[in-house]
C-alpha cells in the first residue's frame, strides 16, 4: 500500500511519468532489485534527488554517511548479512532505540526483520543508495589482510612456517599436509573476498622470478594488487586446486575447473584455468558474481531506439541474431540479457556454451565438453531432437557449427550465437570466409550486434573539459556538448572511473541489405548500405555518450576505430 502511495506520488510530482513507471514496475517483477535501485539505475530520478523526496515525503531526517564513523558496537548489533540483504547500516543506538540509515525506507519488511534481530526499536533515517552500498563494504570489510609472511609468521612451529623443501620441488606430502593448515587457507580466501569486495572480474595468481605477483582486473584494466613470498606459491595454488577438485600433483598439463563461495551473503561462483609457465603454475580467476550481473537489456546503457529494435527483433519466432567483439567486450552478457528478455514458461531455450557461465533460471543450459567429442556441431544436433524454440550457441568457431546455426534458424527456431569479429558489417562477411552460402545467410540473419565495452566516469569527481574547436570538428563533436573528464575521488579509489557499459553498432537486415549479401558485396558497401538505414557505428555512439557526459572522450578513442561518416559530417 505504501509503495504504491509513492509511486503516485513520484509520478502526481513530476518525477517520473507513467511510462517510466510501468518499465520500473515490470523490471521489479522480473528481479531482485529494489524500487529505489531500479529507479536510479535507469537514471529516471538521481540518486541524491530520490533520498530528498523519500526524505520529505515519510518526514524522516536526510543522512550523508560519507562524514559518518560507526563505532563497532552498533554495527555488531546487525549482522552483516542482513545489512547487505536489505541495503541498511546501523548508525547509533541510544537506550533500545537503534537508528538506521536506509536508501528505501519504505521496506518494512526489513524495519521488522531488524527489530526479531536485534529486539530494538527501529528508528529509519535516509541516505543516498551508493552512501549506503559504500558504507556497509567499508564498515563490515574485515579486518586489514595480512600479508601471507605475516601469516606464516603467526604460526606455531608445526604449521607453515616450517615447510621447506632442500629440493626445488616441494614434497607433494608436504602440500597436501599444509594447504589444509589454516595460513594457506586464510590467505587463498582473503585473495578472492577482496576481489570480490572491489568487483574484480579476474584474478591472475603469477610466479615471477623472485616473488609472486597478484593482479586485479577491475573495469578492465589490470592493476597489481599484491605480492608475496615465492616460496608460497606452490601451496596457493594447490589450495585452489582442492576448492576446483583438480589434481594437485600435475604440474605439467594446463588444468580447468570452477567453485562456489559465499562471500559477504552473496553466492559467487569461480572459474580456475592454471596454466604451466617456466617459472611456476600460473592460475587465473574469473570471477562470476551473477547478483553483480546486470542481465537485463535495460541496464546495459544502450540507446533508446536501439534498445526498441533489439527488443522487436528478439521476438521474431525465427531467424539469426549474432553478437560480435573482441573476448571480455559482453557478447555473452548481451545475450543473456536477451534471453531474459524473451523468456516466457511458453517457450523451450537451450544453450550450448563453453562453460555455462551464469545459471538461468528456467534455462536449459549446456556445457561443452572437447575432451569426450561433446562440440558446439554434436550438441546442436542433439538441441534439434529436444523442441528447441531458441537456440544460443556461445560461439560460432568453424563452418561446421556455422552450418548448423544457420540451418537451424532456417528450420523455425531463433537462433542467437557471438562471433569473433571487431565489425557487424565484418560478421557477414566472417561468415561467408567459414563457407556458409550467402543466399542463406541473406534468408536467416534478423541482426548483427557489434560491442565494446567502456569505462563509465564516475558521477562524484567528474570533471569539465573544454576542447579546441579543431578536435571537436575532428570527432564530429557538437560545441555545446558537455564533455567530461575523470578526477578521481573516494568514491571511484581515485580513478575516475566507476563501472562500464556499452557501446553498440547494430546493423539490421533490412531488405536492400540481404540484396548486397546475396551478392556477396564487401564489407564497406554492407557497413555503407546499414549507415544509410540509421546504424550508428561505434564510434558515434561512444561520442554520443561522451557528448552527455557518461564517459570521456579518451575512452571512446581507446576503444572504438574511427569510421568514414565522420569525414562526410566534416564536409557537410
Amino acid at each position: 500500500m505504501a509503495k504504491a502511495k509513492i509511486t503516485d506520488y513520484l509520478v502526481e510530482k513530476g518525477y517520473l511519468s507513467k511510462d517510466n513507471l510501468s518499465k520500473v514496475l515490470k523490471l521489479k517483477r522480473e528481479s531482485d532489485s529494489s524500487l529505489v535501485e531500479l529507479i536510479i539505475k535507469l537514471g529516471y530520478i538521481k540518486e541524491q534527488k530520490l533520498a530528498d523526496i523519500f526524505a520529505s515525503y515519510l518526514s524522516l531526517p536526510p543522512v550523508r554517511l560519507k562524514t559518518l564513523k560507526i563505532s563497532s558496537q552498533v554495527l555488531s548489533l546487525v549482522p552483516k548479512e542482513v545489512a547487505y540483504r536489505h541495503n541498511l547500516i546501523p548508525i547509533s543506538k541510544i537506550g533500545t532505540a537503534l537508528t538506521i540509515a536506509m536508501a528505501d525506507p519504505l521496506d518494512l519488511f526489513a524495519v521488522d526483520d531488524l527489530r526479531k534481530v536485534t529486539g530494538c526499536q527501529v528508528n529509519r533515517v535516509v541516505a543516498p543508495f551508493s552512501e549506503v552500498k559504500e558504507a556497509i563494504a567499508v564498515s563490515y570489510s574485515p579486518e586489514p589482510e595480512e600479508s601471507l609472511d605475516q601469516i606464516v609468521k603467526d604460526q606455531k612451529a608445526d604449521h607453515l612456517e616450517i615447510i621447506k623443501a632442500k629440493k626445488k620441488e616441494i614434497p607433494e606430502q608436504e602440500v597436501a599436509k599444509s594447504i589444509s593448515k589454516a595460513p594457506v587457507i586464510k590467505f587463498t580466501e582473503s585473495i578472492l573476498s577482496k576481489a570480490v569486495t572491489q568487483k574484480a572480474s579476474d584474478i591472475l595468481i603469477e610466479p615471477l622470478e623472485d616473488e609472486s605477483r597478484i593482479r586485479l582486473r577491475i573495469d578492465g584494466v589490470l592493476q597489481v594488487s599484491d605480492n608475496f613470498a615465492k616460496k608460497m606459491h606452490s601451496f596457493v595454488i594447490s589450495r585452489i586446486k582442492v576448492m576446483c577438485n583438480l589434481n594437485i600433483s600435475e604440474h605439467r598439463l594446463p588444468q580447468e575447473g570452477r567453485f562456489r563461495m559465499s562471500i559477504s551473503g552473496r553466492d559467487i561462483d569461480f572459474r580456475v584455468s592454471i596454466l604451466p609457465s617456466s617459472a611456476g603454475e600460473k592460475c587465473a580467476i574469473r570471477i562470476l558474481d551473477k547478483s553483480a550481473a546486470l542481465l537485463n537489456l535495460d541496464y546495459l546503457g544502450i540507446e533508446e531506439d536501439v534498445l526498441t529494435q533489439m527488443k522487436e527483433d528478439s521476438l521474431k519466432p525465427h531467424g539469426l541474431i549474432l553478437a560480435c567483439g573482441p573476448t571480455g567486450s559482453g557478447k555473452t552478457t548481451t545475450l543473456y540479457s536477451i534471453i531474459n528478455h524473451i523468456y516466457t514458461p511458453e517457450k523451450n531455450i537451450v544453450t550450448v556454451e563453453d562453460p555455462v557461465e551464469y545459471q538461468l533460471k528456467g534455462i536449459n543450459q549446456v556445457s561443452v565438453n572437447t575432451a569426450v567429442g561433446l562440440t558446439f556441431a554434436r550438441c546442436l544436433r542433439s538441441i534439434l531432437r529436444q523442441d528447441p524454440d531458441v537456440i544460443m550457441i556461445g560461439e560460432i568457431r568453424d563452418s561446421e557449427t556455422a552450418d548448423m546455426a544457420i540451418k537451424s534458424a532456417l528450420t523455425g527456431h531463433l537462433v542467437l550465437s557471438t562471433l569473433h569479429t571487431t565489425t557487424s558489417a565484418g560478421s557477414i562477411t566472417r561468415l561467408i570466409n567459414m563457407g556458409v552460402e550467402p543466399f542463406l545467410i541473406a534468408s536467416t540473419l534478423i541482426g548483427v550486434i557489434s560491442q565494446r565495452l567502456v569505462r563509465r566516469l564516475c558521477p562524484k569527481c567528474k570533471k569539465e573539459v573544454h576542447l579546441p574547436q579543431e578536435s571537436l570538428q575532428k570527432y564530429g563533436i557538437n560545441q555545446g556538448e558537455s564533455l567530461r573528464k575523470p578526477a578521481g575521488c573516494r568514491h571511484c579509489q581515485n580513478i575516475g572511473y566507476k563501472e562500464r557499459f556499452c557501446l553498440i553498432e547494430y546493423l539490421r537486415a533490412s531488405s536492400s541489405l540481404r540484396e548486397l549479401i546475396n551478392r556477396s558485396a564487401p564489407e564497406a558497401d554492407i557497413k555503407k548500405e546499414a549507415r544509410s538505414k540509421g546504424m550508428r557505428t561505434l564510434r558515434e555512439d561512444g561520442i554520443l555518450k561522451a557528448g552527455r557526459g557518461d564517459t570521456s572522450l579518451e575512452e571512446v578513442i581507446k576503444v572504438t576505430s574511427a569510421d568514414q561518416l565522420l569525414v562526410k559530417k566534416e564536409a557537410g
